[in-house]
């Protein structure tokens, strides 16, 4: 008996060894060629029962894992073109934002898609890319982002009782923005999110909750903002008169906590796929029936309260500054993965950058810092897995923008428009940044609008260089 006996048989080199040494022990115990290779064959066809012990375990445990490696090769491999998906608003959508969502109808395990018209690119999924998928959760599908969201808070004031300088006074005093702020502690918040039984379920949320505590109701950098505006309502659709009122609209997600679970859980589900398609990295998913998949699952819903707990804290100190009460509040997250019926089957839907618009579902889509937003109302549209657009969507990078923009350029764009800007940089300038309008005239069949909202004083973090 000699290994190319065995290799013909089709085991694989480590197997080969293991296969030859138990040979060698049957044939001490008297078993002909023959019998052995009756015997090999039997194990190489089903190793599994072969396992718990004799002359064959060990080939059993080696054939067991082999076959374990070739599955999840088999199940990391790419379909050979996408599945077919829906585009809103394709001349407005530069062609990385169409590769990246063409990569995402590629994996295994994604079932439907579309791409909304503020689409761009971003890392793994586009932004702008709504993706079910089945079984499976992606983290960089969610983003890192975790639950960024939009909240919009209609106050019991004429618009016009607050002047540009008492508005300024209260965001300054109010509201924080930037990487790794708070309040300072004697006037930090409290919110019951931070007393769930949740952050005491993983060592990662328990690790985690100190940072989460004191940056509560905070904002970060980039494009969340807080602002003060006049929202023109023609309708009674939110339980109100229509006219014109004070309101305030905010942009915020869930902080360093969030963006330390999305990247924790994007380097698990990377382990887990090490022969994925280097095209299709950042797109690494996490089992739903897996040990991983379940807690970040329960991570990412607490990261998007998280988020929506900071609104919460934004617009009630305002409020309370202001001395009134809120008389409508309309809301949404924009980066999180919800379980959704889609076509009969339930599935996972990832919204990265993009509005839950289901049939007569009320949301917001933003502009930039000194164009209007809107209050939608969704269609329900199943070619958009019931979506739409989360804002106008860039249509020049931070650098490009940094670098080509004139900043005497911005600050005529907001005069021209009566916005008076806290913070903010080039980087985020109105010019970086598609037409709302166009974005919503792509989308008409995905949401009705409902108000507008109109931008007076803003306040973004500090940029590269500030407008």
């Amino acid at each position: 008996m000699n290994g190319k006996h065995i290799t013909k048989l089709g085991f694989e080199k480590r197997a080969v060894k293991l296969a030859l040494a138990a040979a060698e022990a049957r044939e001490e115990a008297g078993l002909s060629r023959a019998e052995i290779l009756d015997e090999l064959q039997a194990v190489q066809a089903n190793p599994q029962a072969y396992l718990t012990g004799g002359v064959y375990a060990d080939l059993a445990a080696e054939l067991t894992a082999q076959g374990a490696a070739r599955q999840a090769r088999k199940s990391a491999e790419l379909r050979p073109t996408p599945l077919p998906y829906r585009v809103w608003g394709d001349d407005l959508i530069e062609p990385g934002a169409r590769s990246q969502m063409d990569v995402a109808m590629q994996l295994p395990i994604s079932r439907a898609g579309a791409l909304m018209p503020d689409a761009h690119v971003g890392y793994g999924l586009p932004i702008g890319g709504v993706l079910a998928t089945e079984d499976a959760v992606i983290p960089y599908g969610v983003g890192v982002d975790i639950g960024c969201s939009m909240r919009l808070s209609v106050l019991p004031l004429n618009p016009e009782s607050l002047s540009t300088d008492e508005a300024r006074k209260l965001l300054l005093k109010h509201t924080r923005f930037g990487a790794g702020v708070s309040f300072e502690k004697a006037f930090r918040g409290d919110h019951e999110v931070l007393h769930e039984q949740t952050w005491r379920e993983q060592p990662l949320l328990r690790h985690l909750y100190d940072k989460a505590a004191e940056q509560i109701g905070t904002s970060g950098s980039g494009n969340h903002f807080v602002e003060f505006g006049t929202l023109t309502l023609p309708g009674d659709d939110l339980g109100l008169p229509a006219g014109e009122y004070l309101a305030i609209l905010s942009h915020s997600g869930s902080r360093g906590f969030g963006a330390q679970v999305a990247n924790h859980y994007t380097k698990l589900a990377q382990a887990l796929h090490p022969s994925l398609d280097p095209a299709a990295r950042k797109l690494a998913w996490l089992p739903l029936d897996s040990e991983e998949g379940q807690a970040y699952w329960q991570a990412m819903n607490l990261a998007g309260r998280y988020a929506l707990a900071n609104h919460d804290l934004i617009h009630a100190r305002l409020a309370r500054a202001l001395g009134v009460q809120p008389l409508a509040s309309v809301g949404n997250s924009h980066n999180l993965a919800w379980q959704q019926r889609v076509e009969g089957h339930d599935l996972i839907v990832h919204r990265k950058g993009a509005t839950p618009a289901e049939q007569g579902q009320l949301g917001l889509i933003p502009g930039s810092m000194a164009d209007p937003g809107f209050v939608v109302r969704g269609l329900g549209n199943p070619g958009a897995l019931a979506s739409a657009s989360h804002g106008a969507g860039r249509q020049m990078g931070r650098k490009a923008a940094a670098n080509t923009l004139a900043k005497r350029d911005v600050q005529a764009y907001l005069k021209e428009r009566g916005v008076t800007l806290i913070g903010g940089g080039i980087d985020e300038a109105p010019q970086a940044y598609k037409r709302i309008e166009d974005v919503l005239e792509r989308q008409d069949d995905l949401v009705d609008v409902v108000a507008r909202f109109t931008p007076r004083v803003v306040r973004m973090d500090t940029g590269s260089e500030d407008v």
